[in-house]
């Protein structure tokens, strides 16, 4: 989808966070010049008013760019520009300092005073908020706040301001660098608690994957470790009893014989098993999964008496829709519909992530033979004679839907929903791995 919507929906939620917050710090520079440098030219007479214009303006560039840059080392993506942090603090104090000077030892005006104060504090408190993105701590910002209004009383009284006027100046440095401090923070902490989730997200995800991993390898394990221990048993007791010529050598390896095909009778079961997934498991545990990661799913179904190969494949494609909701896309809300029409079986799965990436977007890649992603669930359904689409379905929809035909001797009828409110058993096969 083009245009400046689709550049935003496919965005993730943490870049959507630092684009809004870089360009909230875009913003400051044009809030910094009509709020104090324009006004001048209301109340201060040429060339004054150009110069303070000038001055402001170029504080505001210099605190963009270096503001720009901070925000790229709070993510670690560039080393902390520490001589432009210097070029904005000497900067600040110099405009700041020099706008005082000219604009109450310059031509008279109607308020030079009032355009003085303006000018002087606003520079001060931009520069001291956009200096609080390379701080780190609490106690270090206040200081900086406190530090800039005890300067700024220090330097008005010998610029020609009153003391009365420089201690209302400081005041008002501290009220206005605390806040532009509190808002530089406030965004810093936001964006780094936003990529946080994001990444404890993808844990979480990858921690399902590995327990799937482990209780797999445990009962390969518990299936193979005593049968192979019983085979190179009896294969050295054949060995033996062969070097010596005993007939009994030809039991032993019948023995062997035999307890090497019951173990690959027992190691398909055991994979058989976990190829195979119940879809009314499956159902409950994507609503208990996708609801405990914040995400209203809504279940509606399942539908009793499909058969068994039937609800494998559709309960393949509520575990790999899971998973993908999980890592890539950005879901408020999922809905899973279960329905029977006319001989076949559909099952849809919508969410309102980003389109492309929710449900299984984008990951149409598989392995040969078995796969995971679309190619994957594809070659599942084909199978059972289903198929499976998947697409954006609207502007902000992604809908996954297969569908699957009955035999002609079954018959189904509707089952009654899981409850949103219950505690629905989770499902002994977790969400699967997928391929980005």
């Amino acid at each position: 989808m083009g245009g400046r919507g689709g550049w935003w929906r496919g965005k993730s939620t943490p870049a959507k966070v630092e684009t809004y917050t870089r360009w909230s710090f875009h913003t400051f520079p044009f809030i910094e010049i009509a709020t104090f440098a324009l006004p001048t030219f209301g109340y201060v007479p040429a060339p004054v008013n150009w110069i303070l214009f000038l001055l402001v303006s170029a504080h505001a560039a210099v605190a963009a760019v270096t503001a720009s840059l901070t925000l790229d080392w709070t993510r670690g993506r560039r080393p902390l520009p520490v001589r432009l942090l210097w070029a904005l603090g000497t900067a600040t104090v110099v405009i700041a300092v020099v706008s005082l000077v000219v604009a109450l030892h310059g031509p008279r005006g109607a308020d030079n005073g009032a355009a003085a104060g303006t000018v002087f504090v606003g520079v001060l408190s931009f520069g001291i908020g956009t200096l609080a993105l390379a701080v780190r701590g609490t106690r270090r910002m206040v200081y900086g706040v406190l530090g800039a209004a005890v300067g700024a009383g220090a330097v008005a009284v010998p610029a020609g301001v009153s003391a009365p006027g420089a201690a209302v100046a400081a005041g008002a440095v501290v009220l206005a660098a605390g806040f532009f401090t509190f808002t530089s923070a406030f965004s810093v902490w936001l964006l780094n608690a936003v990529y946080e989730l994001d990444e404890a997200r993808e844990t979480r995800a990858r921690l399902a994957v590995a327990e799937e991993r482990l209780r797999f390898g445990r009962d390969l394990h518990d299936v193979m470790g005593r049968n192979l221990a019983v085979v190179a048993l009896k294969s050295e007791l054949a060995v033996q009893l062969a070097r010596r010529g005993r007939p009994e050598a030809v039991e032993q390896m019948v023995e062997v014989q035999r307890i090497a095909r019951e173990t690959q009778r027992e190691v398909r079961e055991v994979v058989r098993g976990y190829r195979e997934a119940d879809l009314r498991t499956e159902l409950a545990g994507a609503q208990g999964v996708l609801t405990a990661a914040g995400i209203d799913c809504e279940v509606s179904g399942p539908v009793p008496g499909l058969p068994a190969e039937i609800q494998s494949a559709l309960g393949w494609v509520v575990r790999e829709a899971t998973t993908n909701v999980l890592r890539h896309g950005d879901a408020a809300r999922c809905a899973v519909s279960l329905r029977v029409a006319e001989g076949r079986v559909t099952l849809t799965v919508e969410n309102d992530g980003a389109p492309g990436i929710g449900s299984g977007a984008g990951t149409d890649t598989a392995e040969p033979g078995r796969g995971s992603g679309l190619a994957g669930l594809r070659e599942r359904l084909r199978e059972v004679d289903g198929v499976l689409r998947a697409g954006p379905a609207g502007s902000d929809l992604f809908r996954l839907t297969a569908e699957v035909p009955l035999p002609p001797d079954s018959v189904p009828e509707q089952a009654p929903a899981p409850e949103p409110g219950g505690s629905p058993r989770p499902a002994p096969h977790p969400v699967s791995e997928v391929t980005s």
